[in-house]
């Protein structure tokens, strides 16, 4: 699109960061995810497959995926080209406090600040902060609104409950059936187990134990 490359980047990004966290850095298909996103980067650290986007600007959905894979390859391969890459699309995240409007200060959607679990391709501020978590980044003050949200969805037993589902159960003929049912209305220990991880990552204090 007016000269950027459209890629459905998500899907590599995935798949490069678990062949690389599965040891698999140096098999040639995994380098070869590695250099076509980075070949695919938009100029504003992002990426898009979106061929009726306007303007210029990346895809969150494409580029959280593909952040967390070149961090992983890079992580496993001391591939300075790719954390550089990778650190370039989490300040576009950062840009927007992880899901607000630069003008207003709204959410960009409001999918976004609704927990799920799995998340797939889709963004939300959770599966950013776990991301960002893993580059080191969760105590960037410009997360602190999406760490805010975060501890505030806490139940008081201590644990996470999904927000949205990307899913559909076991069976059911519903959209994106699943092959396992991770709860629905019910709380998560995925869930839990990825807000703790970031609320740690983000020096927050976990002032409730689990039960």
């Amino acid at each position: 699109m007016e000269g950027l490359p459209l890629s459905d980047a998500s899907i590599q990004g995935n798949a490069l960061a678990v062949g690389s966290r599965l040891g698999l850095a140096d098999d040639p298909r995994v380098r070869l995810l590695a250099e076509s996103t980075l070949e695919w980067q938009w100029p504003d650290g992002g990426w898009n497959c979106d061929r009726n986007a306007s303007g210029r600007r990346s895809s969150f959905h494409e580029t959280l995926c593909t952040i967390w894979g070149l961090h992983e390859y890079a992580t496993a391969t001391d591939d300075h080209g790719a954390a550089a890459a990778a650190r370039r699309g989490a300040e576009l995240l950062l840009e927007h406090r992880l899901f607000r409007r630069h003008g207003t200060g709204e959410p960009i959607h409001g999918s976004w600040i609704k927990l799920h679990y799995p998340a797939y391709w889709h963004y939300d501020i959770l599966q950013a902060l776990h991301v960002l978590g893993r580059m080191g980044l969760a105590a960037d003050p410009r997360a602190t609104d999406a760490l805010d949200i975060v501890a505030r969805s806490r139940h008081s037993d201590g644990r996470w409950q999904a927000g949205g589902y990307w899913w559909s159960p076991p069976g059911s003929g519903g959209t994106t059936p699943e092959v396992v049912d991770w709860g629905r209305g019910v709380p998560s220990p995925m869930l839990t187990l990825n807000a703790l991880r970031v609320l740690k990552a983000a020096g927050r204090p976990l002032d409730q134990d689990l039960p």
